[in-house]
């Protein structure tokens, strides 16, 4: 064998006693090899002891496709492109997957007892023979780059294992599918479906990005004004490229499908800069991939523009002000809570103040505010945190969830001790932001001395300006929704149409709607006393509190949102 050949022996490739031309003298005359290089490289082969070939690959003297190329016609066959893989492998008794990835051998089809096989190294008579003694059939090699042949292999690797273990398998399909995810995700056409898929965004005014992995596909959902919407259908070959090319932007571990993964993604679209939130969890079809838009120009930190009314703003600014205590912001996932407390924030001198934030995720930077990112794999939680800006001297505390119980004695502790603790629980009502505490723990004379008030908020659609038409609901509907007592028989209310600017939704973003209890003497002594959470209501009604349901039904009577939008947002409302 001579040294500036690919040949390991000779092989049944046409006329074996004819001279073969040398492969390095092939790629001179290509034009892809110089003689000098050609002679370094014959040099280093001495001393790697591996096929000419790969060293001039492994120098980066030439490409994987010039090597094949030449080859090719060294050996007298042709070259299989990466098209030309049949599109399911021909199944062939004795052909073991093991001997396949091990040798980059792929099957390419089986006819009148003849076996066509793509193989890397064709002229290998070892592998070759071994291909005929298990399977019984005459061999044809052709020649294939390795990384074509390995990606061929991948494919039914993944079928297979997302049939066999509906996407809960060990883990053990090996590196090999991993690195096939990874040139998947990083093709161009899979780039720019996620690029268009997070771009949307901006047009839409999304909040959350839902890619659902199911039997026919990849579905994109969006969620906006806090309505999903359905988008596009990935085709279920590229759904597990979709997925792992916004793992590989988030940094998460595109190997590890079987454990739920959370990450972050800091990107540029449409000349705006998004923050996305990403979480990823297992599912029978494959992963769920959410992503939650924190789009850093649309977020508006000035409790005036979020829906307050008067009053109640008056009343919510008067309890900011207050040099101690805490004040808790309540609601479901999603009600604009964090926002709320941002803007109060915001609104707050932090150059005449100390203010110190414990949050998980930070997901807006404040100016001049120190903000505390919760780490729960190092232990700094939310507790361990409070325990030490205690002695960082804060004025201003804010916590971004109250979760347990150790959190909510520390954030009391906290008040008692002179400081203003601004904070979120995930309750329905502001009277059961009460109850929560006492269910955490918290003694009810604590509650009483440490708790300023407490603000209930939902988030309502707000009716689109261009095609929200008037009309008049009828005594009956004014009668059992409660408007008769906000809205004059004489004045009419609007409702949804839907046209192109509101993409026939009707609506067009959303606003705040409130409920404020504060804490007064009588709700001291009703909490003292152990009443319950409508008992607590219904004090707090006594006093002037309106709840979220009559807080909207103002919104309705100014035309800001429609009735079915009320009834919708306030369900869990609708005895109070």
């Amino acid at each position: 064998m001579t040294t500036n050949t690919l040949s390991l022996t000779t092989a049944p490739l046409g006329d074996a006693s004819a001279p073969r031309p040398r492969i390095g003298d092939l790629l001179v005359q290509a034009g892809k090899l110089s003689a000098r290089d050609l002679e370094r490289a014959l040099s280093a082969q001495q001393e790697m002891g591996s096929m000419l070939g790969r060293v001039l690959v492994r120098l980066g003297l030439v490409s994987d496709a010039d090597v094949a190329q030449a080859l090719s016609a060294q050996l007298g066959i042709a070259l299989v492109p990466a098209d030309g893989f049949p599109d399911l492998m021909p199944e062939v008794e004795g052909l073991l997957p093991e001997f396949l990835h091990a040798n980059a051998v792929y099957p390419l089809r089986l006819q009148d007892g003849q076996l066509d096989v793509a193989m890397a190294v064709p002229q290998d008579a070892f592998v070759v023979k071994a291909l005929h003694l298990a399977t019984g059939y005459a061999i044809r090699p052709h020649l294939a780059l390795e990384s074509d042949i390995e990606k061929a292999l991948a494919e039914p690797v993944e079928e297979a294992t997302e049939d066999s273990d509906d996407g809960f398998g060990d883990g053990a399909d090996g590196g090999d599918f991993v690195e096939h995810l990874k040139d998947l995700a990083s093709e161009a056409p899979v780039i720019r479906l996620v690029n268009t898929i997070i771009g949307r965004v901006i047009d839409l005014r999304a909040s959350d990005i839902h890619l659902e992995p199911f039997d026919d596909g990849l579905h994109v959902r969006y969620r906006v004004d806090g309505v999903i919407h359905p988008g596009e259908l990935v085709p279920p070959r590229l759904s597990a490229a979709v997925n792992s090319r916004v793992k590989l932007l988030a940094h998460l571990d595109i190997a590890e499908r079987r454990l739920p993964q959370d990450g972050r993604i800091k990107t540029r679209v449409k000349g705006r800069e998004l923050d996305l939130r990403v979480s990823t969890v297992p599912t029978v079809h494959g992963e769920s991939v959410v992503m939650r838009v924190l789009d850093r120009a649309s977020v508006r930190l000035e409790l005036e523009k979020m829906g307050f009314e008067k009053d109640t703003l008056a009343r919510f600014n008067a309890l900011l002000a207050r040099p101690h205590g805490i004040l808790l912001v309540t609601g479901p996932t999603g009600s604009g809570k964090t926002t709320t407390l941002y803007a109060a924030l915001a609104k707050i001198d932090a150059t005449a103040q100390k203010i110190i934030t414990v949050e998980d995720p930070v997901e807006y930077q404040l100016e001049g505010i120190n903000q505390i990112q919760v780490h729960a794999q190092i232990n700094l939680t939310f507790a361990n945190a409070l325990r030490s800006i205690l002695r960082q001297d804060p004025d201003i505390i804010m916590i971004g969830e109250m979760r347990d119980g150790e959190t909510a004695q520390i954030a009391v502790q906290s008040a008692l001790t002179g400081h203003l603790v601004l904070s979120t629980l995930h309750t329905n009502t502001a009277a059961g932001a009460v109850i929560r505490m006492q269910d955490m723990g918290v003694e009810r004379y604590l509650i009483t001395s440490a708790v300023n008030g407490v603000l209930a908020q939902r988030l309502v659609r707000t009716l689109c300006g261009h095609c929200k038409e008037a009309y008049e609901p009828g005594a009956a509907v004014r009668q059992s929704t409660g408007l008769s007592r906000f809205c004059p028989t004489d004045q009419l209310v609007y409702r949804a149409v839907g046209c192109e600017h509101c993409r026939q939704s009707g609506y067009r973003g959303r606003t705040g709607i409130h409920e404020l209890l504060v804490l007064d003497e009588p709700m001291r002594r009703a909490i003292i006393e152990g009443r319950d959470a409508n008992t607590l209501n219904a004090i707090a009604a006594q006093g002037g509190m309106l709840s979220l349901h009559e807080d909207g039904l103002r919104k309705v009577a100014a035309g800001v949102t429609t009735l079915d939008e009320l009834a919708r947002v306030t369900q869990d409302q609708s005895d109070a």
